[in-house]
């Protein structure tokens, strides 16, 4: 599948299943708490939710990084874009694909990705177009608030070993798009998904998607 028919197809998806997303998932809201103070981000940070959906995540971006800080939220569906910016007062929100950013190169402090990982064109394409916006040792946070298992219970799979999402194949796919890969934690039972990835200083990329 072309990357065009791939983002046509997120974007479909997506907007059938905006105005009941929350509702679907109402108990996620601690586990997202949870993770993103894990992250400890600093007073006056810049962060993109990338893929910020409806917008779930932003209160608490805004929360960890203060009235100093940034955050913007971008998302490929205007339908999930539309309901995110009933948080407009914790952060700005715009429909943008993460392939083609409208932001400077290396300003960003943390990019978050909830469940960003599996609807990125490539992937690589995406990924190192986030590693182009994020300043070098700025980070990248993978998040899901379940684990590999549990979400493909829920879709009536079991995981595969070509699965992007575990380790052994996240690694390299990261290290190749200019991350690199400093936490893992994926759990058998509901509780979450996180990776993190520290942009590097090298800028070197590989076309090995």
């Amino acid at each position: 599948m072309s990357d065009a028919a791939e983002r046509s197809r997120t974007r479909e998806f997506f907007a059938a299943r905006a105005a009941g997303w929350d509702a679907k998932f109402p108990d996620d809201g601690p586990r997202y708490a949870q993770a993103i103070a894990e992250l400890r981000l600093d007073a006056g940070q810049f962060v993109l939710d990338a893929g910020c959906g409806t917008g779930r995540a932003l209160p608490l971006l805004r929360a960890a990084v203060g009235p100093r800080g940034t955050v913007l939220g971008v998302d490929l569906t205007p339908e999930m874009v539309e309901l995110a910016r009933a948080h407009r007062r914790h952060a700005a929100v715009l429909v943008a694909d993460c392939t083609r950013l409208p932001l400077a190169d290396a300003g960003v402090d943390l990019v978050f990705g909830a469940g960003l990982i599996s609807h990125l064109p490539g992937p690589g394409t995406g990924l190192r177009e986030l590693a182009r916006v994020t300043r070098p040792g700025g980070r990248l946070a993978l998040y899901h608030p379940v684990g590999r298992a549990a979400l493909a219970a829920r879709h009536g799979r079991r995981i595969t070993p070509d699965d992007l999402r575990a380790e052994p194949n996240l690694r390299p796919l990261l290290a190749g798009c200019g991350w690199r890969l400093t936490g893992y934690t994926d759990t058998d039972t509901d509780e979450r998904y996180l990776a993190v990835a520290v942009r590097t200083h090298d800028d070197r990329t590989h076309d090995d998607d």
